[in-house]
């Protein structure tokens, strides 16, 4: 979840996601042409969906849109990003309803479409991307500005705790001095994030077969999570003192041991664990 004012690059960076995310392998791309099959997706002469699906539905989007229904059960948007990624733009704009339906399938990376006479479940093991403005307005109220602070609580509380709390990473996007935009970026390019990721990628596959880290179980990052003491002291101490969740504390792991992955680090140390804690924004700060 990016949250930070107009105008400073979130939703930019949402669709450089197809350029960094590795391709799919056989299985994950027979996974999507089935569903976008049965959707109807399929253009004429595609026999395959050969590049992983990113989905940007509306904030007027109805909960049938975005998990799917009809008298015939067909797949909403969380099954068409099946393997791929689903950017919801100004996400406190949605319907607080249609945003509570995706605590299910973030879950459990499925969702089931029920009626009368059928049902039908669907895969949805997706990413969640989501972008929001501090403000209805799109500024960032300045510390001192009382009603501008409480303006800001009001509208991130159009988004439950629960749903919250099932995002692995918040992250603030502030502006862009003018003197950096004169100077231009100089940080690394699409080419070589995708490397990074795939490098990345690669070390999951070998340590834990295909199975991403953010699909991992608890039983599961306490054997492939190895946190030196220091980090394991750290992780503990921000969970004292930050009273974060079972499921932020899994979260920080998963992130964490991603974060080690791209570094090509077997081991997670304290900077990889301080880096995953600094990413619980909404933690610390709302």
């Amino acid at each position: 979840l990016m949250i930070g004012p107009a105008g400073t690059g979130k939703t930019m960076l949402a669709k450089a996601l197809p350029g960094i995310l590795p391709p799919m392998s056989r299985q994950e791309a027979i996974e999507v042409t089935r569903i976008w099959s049965t959707a109807g997706l399929l253009r004429n002469g595609d026999s395959i969906v050969r590049l992983r699906p990113i989905r940007t539905p509306h904030h007027t989007a109805s909960s049938v849109a975005l998990v799917g229904g009809g008298t015939i059960p067909k797949p909403g948007e969380v099954s068409l990003a099946h393997n791929g990624a689903l950017f919801l733009d100004e996400l406190p704009e949605f319907g607080r309803n249609v945003l509570e339906t995706l605590r299910q399938p973030l879950e459990d990376r499925y969702v089931t479409v029920s009626r009368v006479h059928s049902s039908a479940r669907f895969p949805a093991a997706f990413m969640l991307v989501a972008a929001m403005n501090p403000t209805r307005k799109g500024d960032l109220p300045d510390a001192d500005d009382i009603a501008g602070r409480r303006e800001m609580d009001r509208y991130l509380a159009r988004i439950s705790g629960p749903l919250l709390d099932r995002i692995d990473i918040h992250v603030e996007v502030p502006r862009v001095p003018y003197k950096h935009l004169r100077r231009g970026g100089n940080g690394a390019g699409t080419a070589e994030l995708a490397a990074k990721v795939m490098a990345a990628r690669n070390i999951q596959r070998q340590r834990q077969g295909e199975k991403p880290n953010a699909f991992l179980s608890g039983k599961e990052l306490n054997r492939l999570v190895n946190l030196d003491e220091a980090a394991e002291q750290l992780l503990g101490q921000a969970m004292q003192e930050m009273n974060l969740s079972a499921r932020a504390y899994d979260k920080i792991r998963r992130v964490a041991r991603t974060i080690a992955d791209l570094d090509e680090s077997e081991t997670v140390t304290l900077s990889h664990v301080a880096e995953a804690v600094q990413y619980r924004l909404l933690d610390r700060r709302f």
